[in-house]
């Protein structure tokens, strides 16, 4: 209806391209437009000046002889004051931006390792736009951006790359794990010594104070009974410590059967022992 009456409409953020008799006569903007056939004038087609993004996926390979597909992001969009070259100079816009983005990155990603690509995703970017720009601006189109998205090595090589990062993380694991039970383990030493060297001291002072009790009480009785002698106390306090022993190993439930001599005799025996081997250690000492 609205070329019947020779009026064509332009949408915002479009340019339509009009032609005379076939040849380019004029950039039509957004708006109302009078187009009396008549005269030859009509409309060629319309281009949109919005921002667009073309997804390219390229496979390479590394400097280490490792596959990629390097997935890049370019956005791009016709200048509405360059509409005529990006209309008729490109018959398919998104083929040729597809061609340069393999070209340099073909180009770019075979000098590096793998490990580089990844580190260097943003320089291949850089270089991706710069190309674009420069081949791109003759035909009325600008690049707005370019942005690497993705990096995929090939399915074997990243199961190979998880696996040595795995082994890597459980040999840390590992060292760690040994380190923290040899720390427990001196810990638990330190802790052994120390307790030790307690039980020893409180034994050390047990010992001193019967040895202590027993001078006194030598003493004592010497002093209040007059005509006994150190070695009738002696053997009054072995027949003590030795009727004590006896009282407790027939108290306690859990003692092994002990078979002792036993009788008046038998301290007199013991005690008789007890006197030789002291008197044999001192005679090795001197």
């Amino acid at each position: 209806m609205g070329q019947a009456l020779c009026c064509v409409q332009v949408d915002q953020s479009t340019v339509a391209i009009k032609e005379t008799f076939g040849k380019f006569d004029d950039v039509l903007e957004p708006g109302c437009h009078c187009l009396p056939w008549v005269l030859g004038q009509q409309l060629a087609g319309h281009l949109s000046l919005r921002v667009q993004q073309l997804d390219v996926r390229c496979e390479t390979k590394t400097k280490d002889n490792v596959f990629v597909t390097v997935v890049a992001s370019v956005q791009y969009r016709a200048l509405a004051d360059k509409a005529s070259d990006a209309f008729y100079k490109l018959s398919n816009t998104r083929a040729q931006i597809q061609s340069y983005v393999f070209d340099v990155i073909r180009a770019s990603v075979p000098k590096l390792e793998l490990d580089s690509v990844f580190e260097q995703k943003n320089e291949i970017a850089k270089a991706v736009e710069e190309e674009l720009e420069k081949a791109m601006s003759a035909y009325g189109f600008e690049i707005v951006q370019t942005l690497i998205v993705d990096i995929e090595p090939d399915e074997h090589v990243k199961r190979a790359m998880n696996e040595i990062n795995a082994a890597s993380r459980m040999r840390v694991a590992a060292n760690e794990k040994a380190e923290a039970e040899k720390i427990l383990q001196i810990k638990r030493a330190e802790g052994d010594a120390e307790s030790k060297y307690l039980a020893g001291l409180g034994i050390a002072r047990q010992r001193q104070a019967i040895v202590d009790g027993l001078r006194d009480s030598v003493l004592a009785f010497s002093v209040n009974v007059p005509g006994t002698t150190s070695k009738d106390v002696m053997d009054m306090v072995l027949v003590t410590q030795y009727f004590d022993t006896m009282k407790e190993i027939g108290a306690s439930s859990k003692s092994n059967s002990v078979f002792i001599p036993h009788g008046p005799g038998a301290v007199r025996d013991i005690a008789s022992q007890i006197r030789d081997g002291l008197l044999q250690g001192n005679t090795v000492q001197n």
